[in-house]
């Protein structure tokens, strides 16, 4: 399956049926396809020929999504561009990532035309809904183009390009397959519930793992609901009108949603499947959601190089075989999926014992096909064919997998390894904590002392001695906090993650170390 034979599968089932929806309007199947024929047979007209690098710079926008499958029928490759990101970070994207072509929406029309000077790799420039006097608009572009059928022959299995976070200075190209797509699309479809034409609520952004979603939805021959921003108020009105039965939230904004004045009176008996990810979430607040929304939560944990699937809890997951909450099970990123392959291993690259912790590797089909340009990189992630992750965490008897840290994140304190994770979910058990951060700093005693930020939820107050005695009574005084600051917000990354590197570093300077 090419990603565009996801849309195709969709069509097959009905044309006429609705497939992308913005603002009460929608474009059905047979008008997605349609447009993509358009545009696939522009790009092969205009020099954009197979296996080329097309960009989109947009925000949540169907025409721009559209857009996503027209590339690939035009056998081209995917490079989505987080319009988040700072105008250099795009830049250095787009020049790194051999983009040859780049759709953009007319809010980014002022950073495009600064940035195109430096950037003598795009041979084409088309605005999505405005000319510009650099650019032609997509309707004058495409003037003339029949939608008769057009599908270019692929010279590679390359299918897109997405960038890592970057959290570590620029940004590494992913080489994701169309395999590594349809193993991503199939073990969501065996994984979580489907029943009926889904309807998928995308509030977070489709460059990202709403996009992405979206293809299983679509397997299904299921409508896809934009929003073309995040809303927590719009997003429960829109769950109730379209009967949504599947979307996903990040934790930050599923803390959002349960303090939301109208999630009680709204109805989302709908909803089959609501997927969380992205970062941890806490167990005490996973358990909220549960009471509230129902039992449809559902766990994936994945990485770039892996796409969201390298494990899965399916709602009935949540629940002991007597229908109590596993609360025991809360804490977990779920089973890893049947067509992936999941280790621990030590830091010499041997397998640990069950129960132990150690690095989390991966392989299989799901597994990229490197990074862009770049072998080192390639080859420091990988270790006797696994990929590494970078998480440390370990299987239990179940083989339910528990993340406990980022191996960079650990903190050691007086001998004893500190898992960040672990008092972070201590931290946000407490009432009044709505989002935190753990990290170690320099300490002449200690080596490390543990240290935390938390963010408190809306009304509520609290003395950072008592969470600390919080923390202390949860998981003992060698893991709880030496230190804790209360701040009214939390730095956080383009989707949402909280930026304890930033955190880390900002207290270090305040210190006057490096």
């Amino acid at each position: 399956m090419r990603l565009v034979d996801w849309l195709d599968k969709g069509a097959s089932l009905g044309a006429d049926a609705p497939c992308l929806t913005m603002d009460g309007e929608s474009l059905s199947y047979g008008e997605v396809q349609a447009l993509t024929h358009r545009v696939a047979r522009r790009l092969n007209a205009s020099g954009i020929t197979p296996g080329k690098h097309v960009a989109i710079l947009s925000g949540n926008d169907p025409v721009a999504f559209a857009c996503v499958f027209a590339i690939s029928r035009a056998a081209a490759v995917w490079c989505p561009i987080n319009p988040r990101n700072e105008a250099a970070e795009n830049a250095y994207v787009l020049d790194n990532f051999d983009c040859a072509a780049l759709f953009f929406h007319s809010k980014f029309a002022e950073l495009v035309d600064a940035l195109r000077k430096d950037l003598p790799k795009l041979e084409l420039l088309v605005c999505l809904d405005a000319e510009q006097p650099f650019a032609p608009s997509l309707d004058e572009w495409l003037a003339g183009a029949p939608d008769t059928p057009f599908t270019a022959a692929p010279v590679s299995d390359l299918a897109m390009i997405p960038g890592t976070g970057g959290t570590t200075g620029h940004p590494k190209g992913v080489m994701l397959t169309n395999r590594n797509l349809e193993a991503m699309t199939a073990l969501t479809l065996m994984g979580y519930p489907f029943e009926g034409r889904p309807v998928y609520l995308a509030m977070a952004p489709l460059t990202h793992a709403a996009g992405v979603l979206a293809f299983p939805i679509m397997a299904h021959g299921g409508e896809i609901v934009i929003m073309p921003y995040p809303d927590i108020g719009q997003f429960l009105a829109l769950a109730a009108r379209h009967r949504a039965t599947h979307t996903f939230l990040p934790p930050t904004l599923i803390y959002m949603l349960l303090d939301h004045p109208d999630l009680a009176a709204t109805d989302l008996s709908s909803l089959q499947c609501f997927w969380y990810g992205a970062a941890p979430i806490s167990a005490a607040r996973l358990e909220e959601a549960i009471g509230k929304l129902g039992p449809v939560m559902a766990q994936l944990f994945g990485q770039t190089e892996a796409p969201m699937m390298i494990s899965m809890m399916a709602p009935k997951d949540h629940f002991n075989p007597d229908g109590t909450i596993a609360r025991h099970r809360l804490s977990s990123a779920g089973r890893p999926g049947p067509l992936v392959q999941v280790a621990i291993l030590d830091g010499e690259g041997h397998p640990v014992p069950q129960g132990e912790r150690g690095e989390i590797v991966v392989r299989g089909s799901l597994v990229m096909d490197g990074y862009y340009k770049n072998p080192a990189a390639t080859a420091e992630a990988t270790v006797d064919g696994w990929h590494r992750t970078g998480d440390i965490g370990y299987l239990d008897p179940d083989n339910f997998l528990f993340i406990v840290d980022r191996a960079k994140d650990m903190i050691i304190t007086g001998g004893f390894n500190v898992y960040s994770a672990e008092v972070e979910q201590a931290l946000l058990a407490h009432p009044a904590v709505q989002d935190g951060a753990v990290f170690g700093l320099p300490d002449d005693k200690w080596g490390e002392r543990v240290c935390a930020v938390v963010q408190l939820r809306a009304g509520q107050s609290a003395d950072p001695q008592a969470i600390i005695a919080h923390v202390k009574a949860a998981i003992g005084s060698v893991k709880a906090p030496k230190e804790l600051e209360i701040w009214d917000d939390l730095p956080r990354s383009k989707v949402g993650k909280v930026l304890k590197k930033d955190i880390r570093a900002g207290k270090l300077a305040s210190l006057g170390q490096p």
